[in-house]
């Protein structure tokens, strides 16, 4: 308990920090002074303020509860499958996602955000039931290796899909920015729904917390002690669904996240996932607060796909762990 205090709160002190350097620093630097009377006191005659509260700020903002989002899916996702590869992006969640923004852009283009929301919703939904399905076909049943493989090929033939759609309906400019990721052009009406959807679900995924530390150890040893499996199993792909859909209709299909902090998480706090949770939450919005920050400054003015920073260290974590599983 005291070891996840300590930690949790330099996390936190990390994360606040990192968010001040984001809204300070870019193609246009600022004073942190600045920043803090901008938040504090905003005058919306003074340029600096405009600039900090119509820009920045939201788009710190929704990297960092974008994060956080990816991040506790991936450690739901690995606690109740027992994969340490499961992920968002990897196993083709994110993709379903993304494929139904690329009908909605083709077929109903000025939709409101809300709506654009329920469809990125039910995008996560039906791919997270193929591969459920495709996984599971097979005498012995759904297994890590064949869920990361039906993974695979959904999110494959989605993203083969979605881009056929964006070349027939000459839509490949405005799908670029959900294809590549990224924080950039978020306002506060989608913040309005973002916070409240996103943090809503990961305080509600604390109250089975326990039963997913169970569950992540043994099944059979979580339903001797009288875990319901197959509702939590249940419970958390549905949070998952909701974590994943919501941030890839806001800042488009970022993988990894998922899949390097719950690791990054355990190493600290434990296998418990009542600290996990919190702790992967915290540190996922660190990492995309940084990695949006990375994309902007790297080569001002112009900016890095949020995706392609975060995969910089991704796919190495990635086949380090995949190497580590081929030899257990």
């Amino acid at each position: 308990m005291w070891q996840f205090v300590i930690v949790g709160l330099i996390a936190t002190l990390g994360l606040i920090i990192s968010i001040f350097l984001a809204i300070a620093y870019g193609a246009k630097e600022m004073s942190l002074q600045t920043v803090w009377l901008s938040i504090v006191d905003y005058q919306p005659d003074k340029t600096l303020h405009q600039i900090i509260h119509e820009i920045r700020l939201p788009r710190v903002i929704a990297a960092a509860v974008v994060g956080a989002a990816f991040a506790v899916a991936g450690a739901l996702m690995q606690g109740v499958t027992r994969n340490p590869l499961a992920d968002a992006g990897v196993l083709g969640i994110n993709a379903g996602a993304a494929f139904m923004l690329a009908l909605s852009f083709a077929f109903f283009p000025n939709l409101p955000y809300f709506i654009v929301i329920l469809l990125s919703f039910v995008g996560a939904v039906g791919s997270t039931i193929s591969i459920y399905l495709l996984g599971s076909a097979s005498a012995n049943g759904l297994t890590p290796v064949r869920l990361t493989i039906a993974g695979a090929v959904v999110a494959a033939l989605l993203s083969s899909l979605s881009a056929g759609i964006a070349i027939y309906f000459d839509l490949a400019q405005d799908l670029a920015f959900w294809y590549a990721g990224g924080a950039a052009g978020i306002h506060w009406s989608h913040l309005k729904w973002l916070v409240s959807i996103i943090l809503t679900t990961i305080i509600a995924v604390m109250g089975i917390s326990r039963s997913v530390s169970l569950l992540s150890m043994d099944e059979e040893v979580a339903i001797n002690l009288g875990v319901k499996t197959k509702r939590v199993q249940l419970l958390a792909m549905a949070a998952v669904v909701v974590l994943a859909g919501v941030s890839v209709s806001v800042a488009g299909s970022i993988g990894f996240v998922g899949l390097i902090i719950p690791h990054i998480a355990r190493k600290l706090v434990g296998t418990d996932y009542r600290f996990i949770i919190p702790l992967s939450a915290i540190l996922g919005a660190e990492l995309l607060v940084l990695a949006d920050w990375a994309a902007r400054t790297i080569n001002p003015p112009q900016e890095l796909a949020l995706g392609v920073t975060v995969a910089l260290l991704g796919v190495p974590f990635f086949l380090y762990l995949a190497r580590k599983e081929r030899g257990r």
